[in-house]
């Protein structure tokens, strides 16, 4: 489906109606409507979604410094593919309502593109499951201009093929808080550092949390639980999240690093660094693996098979090795889709 933002913002809302699904038209609606603020939801990536109220303000000022950034123009033409129930969907449609690009909407799903034949995209926005299916597909990947990808961590394994294919996409950084992305990193074949859009600065607390200044909001200052190597006020390296970190023996062990360097080990299954208690170390480090089978009343901690237990002492310190893994039939997920970390 195709629509044209700048139709949309001079029609009425009945005629809106008889293009766009309902999520779209609703949100087109609220946006344009003369309250200064629209409802949202956190995403729920560490605890149950929260509702929240966001400056329109704060949201065109955000989708203008990405327009600027893509050069996005009234001659562009924007993909969504992502619900605007969440900030990612609602972002691409006041990204073209800001910058009068027409935009072309599709039902979220995990083949995007698949039957889209118009124009090519300047810019589109995807999540890492849809990654799979454009890689598999580039003549659908070659349509698109640019991307960006957020909402979950994207295996080294999908960067690689994105580098490989030729693929102009970025990595984000952001919350809802924020009004999506506030930093960008480049897929490449080596992690690129996330550098501030705008007027964005950063900064780190006592524990490397980033803090993240950006004047241009009405609510200018957030701290976040995201432990990050900062180079300088407008550049970092995101390690992970502080509440994940496991203390094993004294050291710290950031279960995103560890998984980023593990995943070509580990195929297409899906799985997650957490901890569990050590009378010895304090506690440990486990891998917790997905393997389709009925869920078990208990999981069993199992020592690693020998020869496994090598490899990812090749790839790994000694200190993040894990002790044990952990099969569960079925990774429970939050409403966003990021799966739900626990430790056993």
């Amino acid at each position: 489906m195709r629509i044209t933002i700048n139709d949309i913002a001079c029609s009425s809302l009945d005629d809106v109606r008889k293009v766009a699904p309902q999520s779209v038209w609703e949100f087109i609606a609220e946006f344009l409507d003369d309250k200064p603020y629209i409802m949202a939801h956190t995403s729920g990536s560490t605890g149950k979604p929260k509702p929240i109220s966001l400056a329109k303000s704060d949201m065109k000022a955000s989708a203008r410094f990405t327009n600027r950034f893509f050069g996005l123009t009234s001659q562009s033409t924007l993909h969504l593919c992502l619900s605007p129930d969440y900030i990612a969907g609602k972002m691409m449609l006041v990204r073209a309502l800001e910058s009068g690009a027409n935009i072309v909407i599709e039902e979220p799903g995990n083949r995007p593109l698949a039957h889209y034949h118009g124009s090519r995209i300047s810019l589109a926005a995807f999540v890492p499951s849809q990654i799979p299916y454009l890689v598999q597909n580039p003549d659908r990947l070659a349509m698109v201009d640019a991307m960006i990808v957020g909402g979950g961590k994207l295996v080294t394994r999908w960067q690689k093929s994105l580098t490989q294919l030729g693929a102009k996409a970025y990595l984000t950084y952001g919350m809802t808080e924020t009004c999506s992305h506030v930093a960008l990193a480049p897929v490449a074949d080596t992690p690129q550092p996330y550098t501030a859009l705008g007027d964005v600065h950063f900064d780190v607390d006592d524990n490397d949390c980033l803090i993240i200044d950006v004047p241009h909001f009405t609510n200018s200052h957030f701290e976040t639980r995201d432990v990050v190597q900062l180079i300088d006020s407008r550049h970092f390296y995101w390690k992970g999240r502080f509440d994940n970190v496991i203390v094993t023996g004294g050291v710290k062990v950031h279960p995103e690093e560890v998984e980023a360097k593990i995943a070509p080990l580990m195929g297409d299954r899906r799985f997650y660094i957490t901890s569990a208690p050590s009378d010895k170390w304090g506690d440990e480090v486990v891998l917790v693996v997905e393997d389709g089978s009925s869920p078990s009343e208990k999981p069993v901690l199992r020592p690693l098979p020998t020869d496994f237990e090598q490899r990812l002492k090749e790839v790994l310190p000694r200190y993040s090795v894990p002790k044990h893994y952990v099969m569960l039939g079925e990774f429970p997920l939050t409403s966003s889709g990021k799966v739900k970390r626990q430790t056993f």
